[in-house]
């Protein structure tokens, strides 16, 4: 009799375990992570352009156009030829 009731005992409690495994088997642990923020590249920066007055070859640029030297002395007529300097023709020098 201790033996039947040690076996009945045995299979109720396998049948307990295998019933509660069972019932462990539908948990469900659900962890929400949002999506990635998505990467914006940046565009290169744009290339470097330099205007710089002043001769090239033959020709002046004064940052509109580029003048011939005749050009140049047509619309500059005040500077023609040698002048004395500011302060020089007091002092006797031209």
């Amino acid at each position: 009799m201790k033996k039947r009731a040690f076996v009945c005992l045995a299979l109720a409690a396998a049948s307990i375990g295998v019933a509660s495994m069972a019932y462990a088997t539908d948990v469900n642990v659900g962890i929400n992570v949002g999506t990635p923020v998505p990467v914006v590249v940046a565009p290169p920066p744009p290339a470097a352009i330099v205007v710089t007055p002043g001769w090239h070859g033959d020709r002046y640029w004064d940052g509109r156009r580029y003048w011939d030297r005749d050009d140049w002395e047509r619309h500059h007529h005040h500077d023609k030829g040698w002048h004395c300097p500011p302060g020089h023709a007091k002092k006797g020098e031209c």
